[in-house]
């Protein structure tokens, strides 16, 4: 069931505290978990102290990853579109209309659920305007106190059958181009750095996208893991697993693996393993690396050309390579 609560961006913690105690405990209770988001307000000491004594464990989503309690920002999105609906020009008066928002927001039935949250919730719907219309009443409620509450269990199972369901779909619908990661601590990984996080590090479109390589400290969570982050960035260091990449120690990070200053990494291959067809789709960062070995490949028997040896000693690829390299030289210079 959803709460709509007009407040200020000025309340602070225990103004907060006191509307949920007035709105939502006074309704229905402790709550066993609570998951906010990580605003100055529930990360605060008075916030913690609070319902550490009372119990109740503290849940805080990503930073700046919504789908950690995606049906509250499903929710904000029909609350917007609502009051959108109802008071049009009249802006100022949208706290006069969210107990009416809230009442049909609750009364609706869900796709999810098939369902509305009061069913759910109460085993049956409020009246309306027209159900106090002189109509055949349907047989909704049960004065029966074993039937009401066998009625409610029914329609519990029925929305956990259809929310599961409808939670397949769209993991199913979601998943299909991921892949699942999953670090472990003392792992190096690349972090990508998005926009509304790092506004300093992307300013430009030509800074860099990423930085890295970063070392997991913690892992939280098959979805959120905490990086040893330099204190320079000024952000919290719990990330989304999105935004990670894994890190070869192993890899080579040279433009050009030919390079003969200090290139004691590739000596045990020959320049015939390095020419391989690419197998799929060929991206910029694939075109430039097969470039670069066949510039390499080039370079390498262009040398062993201008060597002083007999020629009928090479072997015939290499005739065939170096005879192409004149042709087409020759070709040049006639044109």
């Amino acid at each position: 069931m959803a709460h709509f609560i007009p407040c200020h961006k000025t309340d602070d913690a225990s103004h907060v505290a006191d509307l949920f105690f007035r709105e939502i405990v006074r309704l229905h209770g402790m709550p066993r978990t609570i998951v906010s988001d990580r605003d100055a307000k529930f990360l605060s000491y008075f916030w913690k102290t609070l319902w550490c004594k009372l119990g109740t464990k503290l849940l805080f989503s990503t930073t700046c990853h919504p789908q950690t309690d995606g049906q509250t920002e499903v929710v904000n999105r029909t609350l917007s579109t609502l009051l959108r609906a109802i008071i049009r020009k009249n802006i100022k008066t949208w706290e006069e209309c969210l107990p009416h928002v809230e009442f049909a927001y609750n009364r609706a039935v869900h796709s999810a659920t098939k369902f509305s949250t009061f069913e759910i919730v109460y085993g049956f719907n409020p009246l309306t305007p027209l159900d106090l219309s002189p109509l055949p009443l349907t047989e909704h409620i049960n004065l029966d106190g074993k039937k009401k509450a066998d009625f409610v269990k029914q329609i519990h199972e029925k929305a956990r059958l259809n929310i599961e369901r409808r939670t397949e779909q769209y993991a199913t619908q979601a998943n299909k181009g991921r892949r699942q990661l999953v670090f472990e601590p003392g792992d190096w990984v690349w972090l990508h750095m998005r926009k509304e996080r790092f506004p300093a590090k992307r300013r430009s479109k030509l800074l860099p996208r990423g930085d890295g390589p970063f070392q997991v400290l913690e892992r939280i969570n098959d979805n959120a893991y905490k990086l040893d982050l330099p204190g320079e960035y000024n952000v919290s260091a719990t990330f989304n697993v999105t935004d990670l990449s894994p890190f070869d120690v192993g890899d080579d990070l040279r433009a050009n693996p030919f390079q003969e200053e200090g290139n004691d990494g590739d000596q045990g291959t020959t320049s015939k393993d390095l020419v391989q067809v690419l197998i799929g789709p060929v991206t910029r960062a694939r075109a430039k690396k097969f470039k670069d070995v066949l510039n390499g490949l080039i370079q390498e028997l262009w040398a062993q050309a201008n060597s002083w040896r007999p020629i009928g000693h090479d072997p015939p690829g290499q005739q065939r390579i170096i005879t192409l390299i004149q042709v087409l030289e020759g070709s040049g210079q006639g044109q």
